[in-house]
């Protein structure tokens, strides 16, 4: 069965982002639906899978990070305003039986992702 997750990784502060706020919305063709609201734990992660098993079906999904919010918990200069305020990862699950894993590394000001397993 396959599942998918994410984790977060703090690129100013070279260590994972515990407590950031995201949500994963999967993209309908009716109307985006929300299927999780969360935060990250102290190693950056979710304390399990996103979504596992039958939940996880293809399609297409956004991970929604709220960094301005994470950032200015930490107290890390970012701008005023924020240059990045809500990092959007929009991506397709083609095959349900697969693992998916969706990283994020951030700075105030770029951030990067790939597809881990």
């Amino acid at each position: 069965m396959g599942k998918l997750s994410t984790h977060v990784l703090d690129m100013v502060r070279g260590e994972p982002a515990r407590s950031m706020r995201f949500d994963l919305i999967r993209i309908d063709a009716k109307a985006p639906v929300h299927l999780v609201s969360a935060f990250t734990n102290a190693d950056g992660r979710t304390d399990g899978p996103l979504l596992a098993g039958n939940a996880l079906v293809a399609g297409t999904y956004e991970l929604a990070f709220h960094v301005a919010e994470y950032f200015a918990a930490m107290g890390t200069h970012q701008g005023d305003p924020p240059f990045l305020d809500v990092v959007t990862l929009r991506f397709t699950v083609a095959d349900p039986q697969a693992n998916y894993h969706v990283p994020l590394l951030v700075t105030p000001w770029g951030y990067s992702t790939y597809r881990g397993s």
